[in-house]
């Protein structure tokens, strides 16, 4: 079975690299692809890993033709089973600015593949950041809100094959990004991240599953659920009430399923949760007023 790990002009680190390792022991071949010298030494990572598995290394530019037209070459014609796309590298206060045509050629080639074999598997790598707009990072959240409406998109049009679209849609993770964006001294640099290698698994499951989109962390589902106005909402009645009594996130046509969350009414204190909500109104740079235990209390009460 082979499978193609792709990390588009980014280090072969972080997210990536786990989503890599989850391949390997799952038993896939793998044909890493990076931007970065030090593919090589992420491959050799992989080979360590699972003897079984064979992994590959190819630096190369797949933002071009030549690029993918070297992909390809280097593939030697095997069948590719599973897609895992992923980018995501800050530079400095700004971020890159990609031109999404290129940005999407190996996704393209590859879908194209897929659907000749009629089988395949594509996990994106996206961002909860693409469902809100970030202060000083807004180039950054904007590519990101492509990458979830594309893979959502791709998904729908894909629906009646056999080739199924997964995005991941990660929250803010202990990866390399934070200091290649020099915002370790941010908050969100500085606050606690999730593990990679969990945010990996996550994703990797759930593309095995054929799931539309998983979002990593269940205080990442509150903010996607809610949607971002109602989490900076000054009144944050909303919000209180969708941790107390549970939600789901709005039904579309042809979008991803509505993000379900259960009641934590029986499993967090108030405090717990005015310090929950309030990290989630303060993550990502956003700044909006902290919930109080007091304002927790006092809406339990009006609900019962």
């Amino acid at each position: 079975m082979g499978a193609t790990f792709l990390n588009k002009d980014a280090a072969p680190s972080g997210i990536g690299l786990e989503l890599a390792r989850c391949c390997a022991a799952a038993g896939f071949d793998l044909l890493a692809a990076a931007g970065e010298p030090d593919i090589e030494a992420a491959a050799q990572i992989l080979r360590s890993a699972n003897v079984q598995a064979q992994a590959q290394a190819l630096q190369v530019d797949l933002s071009t033709m030549e690029g993918v037209d070297r992909l390809y070459a280097t593939a030697g014609g095997r069948p590719v089973d599973a897609l895992l796309a992923n980018a995501g590298r800050g530079h400095g206060h700004g971020f890159l600015d990609e031109d999404f045509t290129q940005a999407t050629l190996a996704l393209d080639a590859i879908v194209t593949g897929m659907l000749y074999a009629r089988s395949g598997r594509v996990l994106i790598t996206g961002s909860i950041a693409g469902f809100m707009p970030g202060s000083f990072q807004a180039v950054y959240n904007g590519t990101k809100a492509f990458i979830d409406s594309f893979s959502f998109a791709l998904r729908d049009e894909l629906k009646e094959s056999e080739v199924n679209v997964t995005c991941l849609m990660p929250g803010p993770t202990d990866t390399e990004f934070f200091e290649g964006a020099d915002m370790l001294d941010t908050k969100v640099g500085q606050a606690e991240k999730a593990d990679r290698a969990k945010v990996a698994n996550i994703g990797f499951e759930a593309m095995l599953d054929g799931e539309g989109d998983v979002v990593a962390g269940w205080k990442n589902k509150l903010q996607t659920a809610l949607g971002n106005s109602s989490v900076l909402s000054d009144d944050a009645t909303s919000l209180i009430r969708l941790v107390v009594q549970g939600g789901r996130g709005p039904r579309s046509t042809s979008g991803p399923p509505p993000q379900v969350m259960p009641g934590f009414d029986l499993t967090l204190t108030d405090v717990q949760t005015a310090q929950v909500l309030t990290y989630v109104r303060q993550s990502w740079g956003n700044m909006a007023r902290p919930v109080t235990t007091n304002d927790v209390t006092t809406l339990k009460r009006k609900l019962r």
